[in-house]
C-alpha cells in the first residue's frame, strides 16, 4: 500500500476568526469550524460554521442562548461549585449542559479556491425553533439536480439531531426540519440516486451501548429516511478507535463510492481516512484506510480553540485532483490537496 501525500495548502490558514465580523454587537468570533464546499455561480464556495460568544470578563464564564425575540446571555462565576467547565466547548452547571460558543453558519465565496470573501447579499443562516437553540453545526452539502441538500447538525436542550435545509439559489431556502432525531450528527447524502434511491451516510451515538459509528440509511425523497444499517465501527488500537463520523459526499470512483471519514483515538486527536463502498449497493464496504491519510501535524493543527484537529465536510473534485477544506483545531479553516489514485491504492481490500 502506497502512503498518502496531504499536500496542504501553502496559504493555511485560509481563514481565521479575525477574518469574520461577529453576527451582532457584544458577541465575538470565537473559532471557525469544518465548512461544506460546494460549487455556485461559476465559484467555490464555503458554508462555514461559525462560533460567537460574548467578550469573556475575568473570573467569569459568559456563552449565549437562543430564546424567542433574541440571544440571552449567561453569566457565570468561573469559581461556583455547581460549574464544571474542564472541556473548552461544554460545560455542565446545575445537572444541565450547556456550549461555550453558539454557531451559525456564514456563507464566503472565491474565485481561486484560495482567497475567500463573505458573500454580499447572502443570508446568514441561524437557528430557529425549540430544536436549535444552542446552534446550527457542520453543514454538509449535496447538489442532486438543481436542488442544494444542507445537513446540519441541529442542537438543543432536547439532544443532537439532523436538520435539513434546501435551496436553488442560496437566497430563498425551504425548511425540511429535524430529519434524523437526536443522538445524531455528520450527515452527508450521496450526490447521486442508486436504483431510484436517495443515499445517506450518518452517526447515531450511545453512551451506554454500540458507540460512535458510521451508519446508512436510504429515502424515497431525500427527506424521510429509513433502512438504517451500520456501515463501520471504531477499531481498538487505531488511529480511529474512539470514534469514526462521515465527510462530505462520497465520490464517485470506478472502482466504487470514496468516501472521506474523520476518526479519533481516545487523546481526542482527529485524523481523516477513507472508505471504499460498492457503486451499486453502498451497504457493501470494499475497503477502507488502515492508516489514516490525514493527521494533525501542522502548528495550526496541533494548537487552537482544541487542539490536535483536522476535520472535514467538504471537498472539490478535478479529474484525479481532490482539494478538502477542512477544519484545524477547532479554530481555523485550511485546504490540502490529495490524489484521489493515491488514496485508492492506499487502501486496505
Amino acid at each position: 500500500m502506497k502512503p498518502v501525500i496531504a499536500n496542504r495548502f501553502v496559504e493555511n490558514p485560509l481563514l481565521r476568526p479575525a477574518d469574520v465580523r461577529p453576527s451582532r454587537p457584544g458577541l465575538e468570533v470565537a473559532c471557525l469550524l469544518n465548512p461544506g464546499v460546494f460549487e455556485f455561480d461559476n465559484k467555490i464556495w464555503l458554508i462555514i460554521r461559525v462560533a460567537e460568544r460574548p467578550k469573556q470578563q475575568p473570573d467569569f464564564i459568559s456563552f449565549p442562548i437562543l430564546r424567542i425575540g433574541g440571544i440571552e446571555i449567561m453569566e457565570i462565576a468561573i469559581n461556583d461549585p455547581h460549574l464544571n467547565a474542564t472541556d473548552a466547548r461544554i460545560l455542565r452547571y446545575k445537572g444541565n449542559d450547556y456550549l461555550t460558543t453558539l454557531s451559525h453558519l456564514r456563507l464566503f465565496c472565491s474565485d481561486d479556491g484560495i482567497h475567500f470573501r463573505e458573500a454580499e447579499g447572502y443570508p446568514q443562516l441561524h437557528g430557529e425553533g425549540p430544536l436549535e437553540t444552542f446552534g446550527l453545526e457542520d453543514c454538509r452539502v449535496t447538489k442532486i439536480a438543481d436542488l442544494y441538500y444542507l445537513t446540519f447538525t441541529a442542537v438543543s436542550p432536547n439532544g443532537v439531531g439532523v436538520g435539513m435545509r434546501t435551496t436553488r439559489d442560496w437566497k430563498i431556502f425551504s425548511d425540511q426540519g429535524m430529519i434524523i432525531p437526536p443522538h445524531n450528527k455528520d450527515c452527508a447524502l450521496f450526490d447521486e440516486k442508486i436504483n431510484g434511491l436517495y443515499y445517506a451516510l450518518h452517526r447515531p451515538s450511545s453512551v451506554d451501548l454500540g458507540g460512535n459509528y458510521i451508519w446508512l440509511a436510504q429515502s424515497p425523497d431525500g427527506v424521510h429516511w429509513g433502512k438504517h444499517r451500520c456501515l463501520i465501527k471504531t477499531r481498538a488500537g487505531h488511529w480511529d478507535s474512539a470514534r469514526v463520523g462521515a465527510g462530505a459526499a462520497p465520490v464517485k470512483t470506478k472502482e466504487g463510492w470514496l468516501e472521506i471519514y474523520h476518526g479519533a483515538n481516545e487523546k481526542h486527536e482527529y485524523g481523516l481516512g477513507a472508505l471504499l463502498l460498492d457503486l451499486h449497493d453502498p451497504s457493501i464496504v470494499l475497503a477502507r484506510s488502515d492508516a489514516p491519510i490525514m493527521f494533525p501535524e501542522a502548528p495550526y493543527e496541533l494548537t487552537g480553540f482544541f487542539g490536535q484537529v483536522v476535520f472535514t465536510n467538504g471537498h472539490i473534485v478535478k479529474g484525479d485532483e481532490l482539494t478538502v477544506y477542512y477544519g484545524a483545531a477547532d479554530e481555523v479553516v485550511c485546504a490540502a490537496r490529495f490524489s484521489i489514485g493515491e488514496i485508492l491504492s492506499s487502501l486496505k481490500r
